[in-house]
């Protein structure tokens, strides 16, 4: 659970916040520009207050996001609902093959913004989140080992987390197409740590009482070694993950449309 769970939840609040602005302009089927919803406040690049333009415009956006904004394909994130995802971890101490579906997290929305930098003439943007809470359930059909002892199961989960700290960096570089400037991101670095975990998984090994009571006392004892043996893996796909997310929408609009001068 600590791999896709804390992966994800970092994905979804970056993507929220670094694309806020890019998610105010669209295209109508007649291929026109949207008008920008009164609830969207845009940057500009000359703003000597940059950064905290950025960061009020994510804290007007926050009661959105709680119920979601169809019009920009972004679901409500209390609860975010995920339908699946298959995580395989196929070296080092834990190795697993597991697979969560229906999985709902509550307590993305209170996300805090600690710190951020954005820097139109170098192409960077550098960001602090915190999250003080997450709770998450779903179902989960797992097979490995962590830490060497053997685990196997197929039941539901139940996770808490708190104090999760994130720090990003994310670097571009623009090009021009047809005559309009865009943003490509070359590089994406996430690094998170969390203060506090602990899971439950039911109906392991069959269902053996015993067996399953004795591996989550285990996992619930040593889950910062099991973080710190899976972050690297995580932080990395977390970057690749995002850089395709984000490049998706910054190759869409021109750079004027997206943090205007």
């Amino acid at each position: 659970m600590f791999r896709f769970e804390t992966r994800f939840i970092i994905i979804i609040i970056v993507s929220l916040i670094l694309c806020n602005c890019n998610i105010a302009v669209g295209k109508t089927e007649d291929n026109k520009i949207k008008k920008i919803p009164t609830f969207l406040k845009i940057c500009s690049q000359s703003d000597p207050n940059l950064n905290g333009c950025v960061k009020d415009s994510v804290e007007k956006l926050r009661p959105h996001l709680v119920t979601g904004i169809p019009e920009f394909g972004i679901p409500p994130c209390e609860p975010l609902i995920v339908p699946e995802i298959v995580i395989n971890q196929g070296k080092g101490p834990v190795t697993v093959q597991s697979t969560y579906t229906n999985i709902h997290v509550t307590g993305a929305s209170q996300f805090v913004i600690k710190s951020i930098k954005v820097e139109p003439a170098k192409d960077r943007v550098r960001l602090k989140l915190w999250l003080p809470f997450l709770h998450m359930i779903s179902d989960y059909d797992l097979d490995g080992k962590i830490l060497m002892m053997p685990i196997t199961g197929k039941g539901m989960s139940e996770g808490n987390y708190t104090d999760i700290e994130a720090n990003v960096l994310m670097e571009g570089e623009r090009f021009e197409k047809k005559g309009q400037t865009y943003f490509n991101v070359k590089d994406f670095f996430v690094h998170f740590n969390i203060g506090h975990a602990s899971i439950r998984l039911d109906d392991l090994f069959n269902g053996d009482k015993e067996l399953g009571d004795a591996m989550n006392s285990f996992l619930n004892q040593n889950w910062e070694s099991i973080v710190d043996e899976i972050k690297p893996v995580l932080e990395d796909r977390i970057s690749d993950m995002f850089k395709t997310f984000s490049n998706n929408i910054y190759h869409k609009y021109p750079l004027d449309m997206i943090l205007p001068p």
